[in-house]
């Protein structure tokens, strides 16, 4: 997942296409993006995150990868709304933060 963010930030989109491992999302998850990354034992790995362009306006020192939450899931399952629920509430605490507070 470290190499999928890394490689986000050194290309960033739309520049990256993501080779399915880094995707927007879309309707209520509109603003995140996901990165993908399939593991041992038939998991699948999830990591949400934001761009903020913005980050110097922010406190974040230039345009950032925020990381917000992860999860895992067993293959070919789907997470739950509340899963959803809680990487939007999530989001949501981390966007009313001005500055932004991150752990660097």
């Amino acid at each position: 997942m470290v190499a999928v963010v890394k490689a986000v930030a050194n290309a960033p989109p739309p520049a990256f296409s993501g080779g399915g491992k880094w995707e927007a999302m879309h309707g209520e998850m509109g603003g995140f993006y996901e990165v993908r990354v399939d593991g041992p034992g038939r998991r699948h790995y999830r990591l949400f995150c934001i761009l903020e362009r913005d980050g110097q306006e922010l406190g974040l020192g230039g345009p950032s990868i925020v990381l917000i939450s992860g999860k895992e899931k067993p293959f070919r399952s789907k997470l739950s709304e509340s899963d959803y629920e809680e990487v939007r509430r999530l989001g949501s605490e981390y966007r009313k933060r001005r500055p932004r507070s991150v752990a660097r």
